[in-house]
């Protein structure tokens, strides 16, 4: 950013990038490593409506922010901004219960199918405007680890370190 960019323009940055993590190599693989598997493990034991509320809103709240934040630093879908990556692997643990296997699962299936870009991502990526495009993608890689997550647990849970 040029060093007479607004404060406001300077904190969303800061913000969507959450801190040093937007700046660093891989910074989505890591954010989600870091931010991601945690929120995970906190978030295990909410009920649907809460957890789906929250992945909701912060949905949303991610497509304003990368909209505006790539509008700012004159990119379409900077590395710098890694709210995407949170909201895809949000919803690949939605309902899913935590464990040191679920997570490390969810968190290689996610990213694999989030950087292959399984269609439709590649398409709703490059064919929806803006922050929607952005996060669409990451929400389509998601689903599709949401739905091999559940084949596992229900069909493999001993190996997912689920009770028989």
């Amino acid at each position: 950013m040029k060093p007479n960019t607004p404060l406001s323009h300077r904190l969303l940055i800061l913000a969507g990038s959450i801190g040093p993590l937007g700046y660093l190599p891989a910074s989505g693989t890591v954010t989600v490593a870091v931010v991601g598997i945690p929120i995970f493990w906190l978030t295990e034991r909410w009920s649907a409506l809460p957890y789906l509320t929250v992945v909701g809103l912060f949905t949303l709240a991610s497509v304003a922010l990368h909209q505006a934040g790539d509008h700012i630093l004159g990119e379409k879908d900077s590395r710098r901004l890694v709210w995407d990556e949170l909201v895809g692997f949000m919803v690949a643990v939605t309902l899913v219960p935590f464990t040191w296997q679920t997570a490390v699962g969810a968190f290689l299936l996610e990213r694999l199918i989030d950087i292959v870009k399984v269609p439709p991502a590649n398409i709703i990526e490059r064919a929806w405007p803006g922050g929607w495009g952005v996060v669409g993608d990451d929400v389509v890689a998601g689903l599709y680890t949401w739905a091999i997550l559940q084949g596992l647990c229900h069909f493999a849970g001993s190996i997912m370190g689920l009770p028989a």
